[in-house]
Parts: structure tokens; sequence; C-alpha cells
């Protein structure tokens, strides 16, 4: 077998990869795919599906705070959303979006209202040759102080924050004599919403505001075989993320050549050089008469925009990376990379298997310097299209992974931290699906460690340094019972150590469980129940609440 055909499927491994990566390195965008095959990463090879399923629920709710205390509220919980997908020739996507407003009954409680949900999908512009994607985000955490963030067990709780993120962009893939030719673009946006207590004197935590991020690549290469034994390659790529807080900035610009040598047919040997200029900075806070740093009304630090713009961190030079690839079948691939950057040593890749139509799993490998939004767009845009978002049956809240038989699905980690810094992040996500029969089974885990960077002379110096690290896993399963039944389980458990003296660690650990039966057409009737643990080492006692939900549902 000729190695053209062998390595066409690189594309899309290098596709996904340059996802996961913080800035737009990747070189060994192979491009292996013919030209009459579909641009674009992630999506559904199935063709004709299209599925929308708005509803509406109305639902009593208890919680009980188990400990401290042993306090019951009530409330009554209206909610309205859709879950929708398509996968067709030229489009698709899924989308999962719920808007849920909880009246509470007691007087220690009080109203809330949520708007959750994700999406990702793609448009073809030119068949085969351009296509556009987008992505969303909406989810509740609960945060501390100190930055730490964790999924939120809560129906009402006023330390919840509210995270928004999107992006969009084009992507081409063509095809010139024989030199393949690939662009991208992308811009995002991310924003979190309170809680707007103030930042505590002396700790390194200034909650993540708001920040737009543009990313670009562009890559012309070879096959191998065609025309010379080897693949060869050179591209560049910009990526700048400008965040809010003390106007912190990110600029990465690079330039380099790669080259692909086939060791065997499935097997090739791959290598890049070029030259990085990174740069992050930032400007002070206002100052007041006593030198102390102004905290604006919303907890942040009011930015000094007369200041000078001071460098936080800087690296320019040579950098460069050697790697395997591997791909034995269109349902196995492995790509693997060792080399430098950021003036130190640098590891990244990803593993895919889907050894049957029923199963797959995915593990990705990342390190990158951004903030907390350019790092919250990259996994969305990392994200598969097919996909079945998990939410928490009470409170309706996103669990942090989705299911999915296509790729990578879990997010969690990258809420862990929602400081202000821009940092190096640097972990791992794994996630594996599989259908049994009529059910479902998913799991998804992941480890992230971020060391934050900030300027001299500035109130972020404080964090310079700071290394915060998550580590989670969900799991569920479900499936129908039945004509008219359908029951799912779930778990997750996140651990978040944080490198602030003094701060401790948290971790949270919950379960849920939930059946619904169709009464009579398009409505069913609800029950769910679930628990949930946090504990803090700076607090005294652990934080432990359960619930249940009976209601109804009525699907259009």
């Amino acid at each position: 077998m000729s190695y053209r055909v062998k390595f066409r499927h690189l594309a899309t491994t290098a596709a996904a990869l340059a996802l996961l990566h913080g800035a737009p390195l990747q070189a060994q965008s192979y491009q292996g795919a013919d030209a009459g095959e579909s641009s674009g990463e992630g999506f559904s090879s199935d063709r004709g599906r299209t599925s929308i399923d708005p509803y509406i629920e109305a639902n009593s709710l208890a919680s009980w705070q188990i400990s401290p205390g042993s306090d019951v509220v009530t409330y009554t919980q209206l909610a309205a959303g859709v879950d929708a997908s398509i996968a067709g020739r030229n489009n698709g996507g899924s989308v999962s979006l719920r808007y849920e407003r909880n009246f509470a009954h007691q007087s220690e409680g009080s109203d809330s209202d949520t708007i959750t949900g994700l999406a990702r999908g793609y448009a073809t512009i030119i068949p085969r040759v351009l296509t556009f994607e987008a992505g969303g985000l909406a989810s509740s955490t609960r945060v501390d102080a100190q930055g730490r963030s964790v999924i939120n067990p809560l129906v009402d709780d006023n330390l919840s924050t509210q995270t928004y993120s999107a992006y969009a962009g084009p992507n081409l893939q063509t095809r010139m004599g024989a030199v393949d030719v690939s662009a991208n673009y992308r811009i995002g946006y991310t924003r979190v919403d309170g809680p707007d207590f103030l930042t505590q004197s002396g700790t390194q935590a200034d909650l993540f505001d708001e920040s737009v991020t543009h990313s670009a690549t562009v890559r012309a290469g070879t096959r191998p075989g065609d025309p010379l034994p080897v693949g060869i390659g050179v591209g560049a790529g910009y990526y700048q993320e400008d965040v809010s807080n003390l106007d912190q900035r990110v600029r990465d610009a690079y330039v380099r050549g790669d080259v692909t040598v086939p060791i065997t047919p499935t097997l090739a040997f791959v290598a890049g050089a070029g030259v990085e200029d990174v740069e992050v900075s930032s400007r002070d806070a206002v100052r007041d008469a006593d030198g102390n740093p102004v905290i604006g009304d919303n907890g942040r630090y009011v930015t000094d925009t007369a200041s000078p713009r001071i460098i936080a961190y800087e690296a320019s030079g040579l950098i460069w990376d050697v790697g395997v690839v591997w791909t034995p079948s269109s349902r196995t691939q492995l790509e693997a990379h060792f080399g430098r950057r950021y003036d130190s040593e640098t590891f990244y890749g990803n593993f895919s298997w889907r050894p049957s139509s029923r199963s797959n799993l995915s593990i990705g490998v990342y390190d990158g310097i951004q903030g907390f939004g350019g790092r919250l767009n990259n996994a969305l845009a990392a994200l598969p299209t097919d996909f079945t978002v998990t939410r928490d049956p009470v409170t309706g809240e996103l669990t942090g992974c989705v299911s999915t038989l296509d790729g990578s699905g879990c997010l969690d980690g990258l809420l862990g931290s929602v400081r202000s810094s821009v940092f190096r992040g640097r972990g791992v996500v794994a996630s594996y699906s599989r259908q049994i029969g009529r059910m479902t089974a998913a799991i998804g885990a992941g480890y992230d460690r971020r060391k934050f960077i900030g300027a001299p002379g500035t109130v972020l110096e404080l964090a310079d340094g700071i290394v915060d690290e998550s580590y989670y896993v969900a799991a569920g399963v479900s499936g129908p019972v039945g004509q008219r039944g359908s029951f799912s389980l779930n778990s997750y458990a996140n651990w978040f150590d944080s490198g602030t003296a003094g701060s401790g660690d948290v971790r949270v650990l919950g379960s849920s469980a939930s059946y619904s039966e169709e009464v009579v057409r398009n409505l069913s009737a609800r029950a769910a129940v679930a628990i949930s643990m946090l504990d803090s080492d700076i607090a005294p006692d652990n934080f432990t609440t359960a619930s249940a939900l009976l209601g109804l549902r009525y699907d259009f």
C-alpha cells in the first residue's frame, strides 16, 4: 500500500492537536487527505441525521444541607431548553441549551436564574475546501477568593459564577498541484460574571473578568512520496489574547519548517524547527495614597491605563521538536512530540482509538501559554461535533464532560481556576465512550497544571510562579427502560490543589440518579436524587448536601 494512502488520516490528527495546544504551533499538519475529502477536524461522518428536541419542565425540588447544620430548602423550578444535533454531508453540529428559574419557598433560600449550554458545529461554504465553525459554552461553577473553582453542586449559592465562552472562524484546506495548503483563523471571547466579593488582602487571586483571543495559522507542504520520498512543509502562526484584568496581553508568533520521513507504510518520523517570539505583558493597578491597589465594585483590580506596559515573560529564538506518527488504520491514530519551546522542554500529542462504531478512546496531552479565556476557547474547538451533554438531573447544570463516540469530551478541569493571571498550562485529558446494547456509558478524566505569570512591580507579581493543579474524573451510564422509560446514573470528583500558601485544597464528590417515564405522548414524569460533598482544608466542616426532584417534562 502506498504512503500516500496510508498517511491520508494524518491531517485530522494534526488538526485536532492544533486545537489542544496552547498556541498555534503545530507543523505536522500533513494534509494527507485527498482533495475530495472534507476539511475540518472532528466532524461526524454520519450523513442525513437531524434531531431537534425543545422541551419545558416544571419541577419541585428539595435541597437538604446535611453538614454543617441541617437545613432544608424547597424550590419550584421552571425550565426550558433544546437539545439538537445535525450530521449532514456539508454541515454538522450539536447544541444543548437550558434556561432555569428557581423560586425559593423559604426565607433562607433565594430565587435564581441560570443559563447553561454547550454547542459546537460547522457549515460548509465551499465543499471540500472552505468551512466555517463555531462553538460556545455557558456554565455555572462555585468559586472562592483564591480563584479555586469547582462544578457547582448547589441550587442556590452566593459563591456561584457564570462563565460564558464562544469562538468562531473559517478553515481552508485545498491542494495546488502536489502541495497541500491549509489555513485557519479563530476569534474567541470569554467572560466570567460574579460573585462580586472583594479580593482579599494578601491573596494572589484577581478573578478573571473577560478576554478576546485571535489565532491564525497557515501551512503549505507535500506528502511523502509525492513528489519527494519525504514530506516537507513550511508554516507560520500568530496568537494574541487580550485579558481585561490589568490589560494583560499574550503575543506568540512563529515560523517553522518540518519534514515527514516514512519508516513503514503506517509509521513516520517527524521533525520540525523554526523561530518563535513570545511575550506576556500587563499594566499595574491604580494605587491609593498609601500605595495600596484599588479594587473596583466588581471585585477586580482597577487598571491604571496611564501606567507603562511591563514585560512579565518573553522568549525569543529557536524552537524544535521531534516525534512519531503511527496510523495503522483509520480507527487508530497516535502522534507524540518532544522538543524545546518557552526556553524549556515540551511534550504534546494525542491518541485516538475507535475499535468499532460503538466505542471510542481519546487521550490528549497539551502545553501552552495563554489565559483562562484562550485555554477554554481552544478546548471548545477540540470538542467533536456529535455529542450528548451530561447534566446533573436535579440542578440541570453541566457536569463537565459530554458523551461522545467521536473524540475527546471533557471540560471541567479547565474551569478549575479562574485567576486572571496568564499561565503556562500543561495537562492531559482522556475520555472513553461505549454503547452497550441500548445503553451508553462514558468516563472522562484529566489533569491540568497552571504556572502563573505576573509582571514584576505590579499586583500580579504576587501570583508569579504560583502553581495550581486540578484533577478530575466523571463517569455515567444511561439508557432506556422498557418501551416508555429511561434512566441515568452519574458520578464526578474534582480535586483542586492550590499553590497559594495557607489556602489549602478543595475536593468535590457527587453522584446522581434519575428516572423518566412517558405518561402520555411527549409528556414524561421525572424523579431524581443527588448527593454532593465539598471539602476544603481551610473550612472546619465538610459542606454536604442532598437533593431530590419530582416533576414533569414536555417534549415538543
